[in-house]
């Protein structure tokens, strides 16, 4: 089968605190599926942790008749916990995520004073490669290495599909921050370039939607809407003039609220803190290092 042909079946998730959409998609003929970008539920304020988003994932999947083939992440999120590891032990699919983890894996590892942490990327199952390609079900996936938000981000090529996440946001919201450590705008620039270079027809999923105008949260478009559409894409006609623009930009916004919870636990594979003596877990944080 021909992967601008194969017709995958794709239903997302929103998770409204994190802006988030989480993605269950599936080979319809095989009924073998894959999950993307799963967010494991917690409250700063409280430090509760749960697990609503990850089930109700899991509820769909049952009531479709799936079977789970994949759990993939596109990068370590930097505003939410990954449900990775949990859905893993709930299916007993594989893990997977871009081989560069392991980059991003040093650098936090030394902002957070970790000198025993595994930075090998020995929490997943699977590392993934530029170019490298795998399946859902009889559906051929390919993987485009997307840097520029993080030094890890990937993208996912299923089908007629494309899973962005943090690159190209919906066309009226324009592209992802690349001011994160290990960031950088003129790489962002390249992986988007990647990505519009795919067929005009395919469906390109984004990992986040923050509701421009208060509209309803959208996370669907194509490349031709992309390329004609997008405030930041169709503002600027070279690299130099997207880097003024989106650094520009970036130096306007506060970090993630997350980003120091999220980190420790999604460069860990999605693992939460192991319980201390008492029975609690704790997260652990650096001051002034952002």
């Amino acid at each position: 089968m021909d992967a601008t042909s194969a017709k995958l079946q794709v239903a997302g998730f929103y998770d409204k605190p994190s802006g988030s959409i989480q993605y269950v998609v599936a080979d319809p003929q095989t009924r073998r599926c894959a999950i993307i970008d799963p967010v494991l539920d917690f409250d700063e304020k409280s430090g509760a942790t749960a697990t609503k988003n990850a089930d109700a994932m899991l509820e769909f999947i049952r009531d479709q008749r799936l079977v789970v083939e994949w759990i993939l992440d596109t990068h370590p999120h930097a505003d939410h916990f990954s449900a990775a590891h949990y859905l893993n032990e709930k299916t007993g699919a594989p893990t997977a995520i871009g081989d560069k983890i392991i980059d991003v894996q040093k650098l936090w590892k030394a902002i957070y004073n970790w000198p025993d942490f595994p930075a090998d990327g020995s929490q997943w199952n699977r590392l993934f490669a530029d170019g490298e390609t795998f399946s859902v079900g009889g559906i051929p996936a390919k993987v485009l290495f997307s840097p520029g938000h993080t030094l890890a981000s990937i993208t996912y090529v299923i089908g007629d599909a494309a899973f962005i996440h943090d690159t190209l946001f919906m066309p009226d919201s324009g592209t992802a921050r690349a001011d994160f450590p290990g960031g950088s705008a003129a790489r962002l620039w390249r992986s988007i370039q990647d990505i519009l270079a795919l067929p005009d027809e395919t469906r390109l999923f984004v990992g986040h939607d923050y509701q421009a105008e208060g509209r309803e949260p959208l996370w669907e478009s194509t490349v031709a809407e992309q390329k004609s559409k997008n405030t930041h894409v169709a503002a600027c006609r070279t690299e130099a003039d997207f880097v003024a623009l989106r650094e520009a930009r970036d130096r306007t916004l506060p970090m993630p609220r997350l980003i120091l919870h999220a980190l420790q636990v999604n460069m860990n594979g999605g693992r939460l803190p192991e319980p201390e003596s008492n029975g609690r877990r704790y997260l652990k944080f650096p001051l002034d290092c952002l």
